[in-house]
C-alpha cells in the first residue's frame, strides 16, 4: 500500500495576502478557494510538477501563523529557480552548498543531488527552501 503526502497545511493570519504570494510570487497553481461562513475558509494550491498541495484558510488548523519551518520546494536548476522567484518578487537567500567544511556561496560544484540550497519566508514568516536535484534533468 502506497502512503502519499498530498496536502501540508500551512497557517497565515492574513488569508487574501498569502494566497496572492503563493500563486503571483511562487507561481502554485490555485486548486479550491472555498468558503462556509465566516468561520471556515480553505485555499489549497499546488507547486508546479507536485504531487503534494498546501493548503491555508480559517478554521482548518490552530498552528500559529508563521509557525511552519523548513518546507522543501525541490528542484533540477536551482540558480534558474532563485532567479525566477528574485525576478517575481521573493526575497530570496543567496544559493549555497555544503562542503566538509560547512557552507560555500553558490551551487555545487558537481551540482550533487541534495547539496545546494536556497531559502525564503512568506509574509507570515513560513520558511521554505530550495533544494537542488537532477541538475540538467529535464523538468
Amino acid at each position: 500500500m502506497d502512503w502519499t503526502l498530498e496536502l501540508v497545511l500551512v497557517p497565515v493570519s492574513d488569508v487574501d495576502r498569502a494566497k496572492e504570494f503563493y500563486t503571483d510570487k511562487l507561481g502554485f497553481n490555485l486548486d479550491v478557494d472555498h468558503r462556509a461562513g465566516d468561520e471556515f475558509r480553505v485555499v489549497q494550491m499546488t507547486p508546479r510538477g507536485s504531487g503534494c498541495s498546501i493548503s491555508l484558510g480559517v478554521g482548518i488548523t490552530d498552528a500559529v501563523p508563521g509557525s511552519v519551518r523548513g518546507l522543501h520546494l525541490v528542484v533540477s536548476d536551482i540558480e534558474a529557480a532563485h532567479a525566477e522567484l528574485a525576478g517575481r518578487g521573493v526575497a530570496v537567500s543567496d544559493v549555497k552548498h555544503m562542503t566538509p567544511g560547512g557552507w560555500a556561496p553558490g551551487p555545487d560544484p558537481q551540482h550533487a543531488d541534495y547539496n545546494t540550497f536556497s531559502d525564503f519566508s512568506d509574509p507570515d514568516g513560513n520558511t521554505w527552501v530550495l533544494q537542488e536535484r537532477g541538475h540538467g534533468t529535464p523538468a
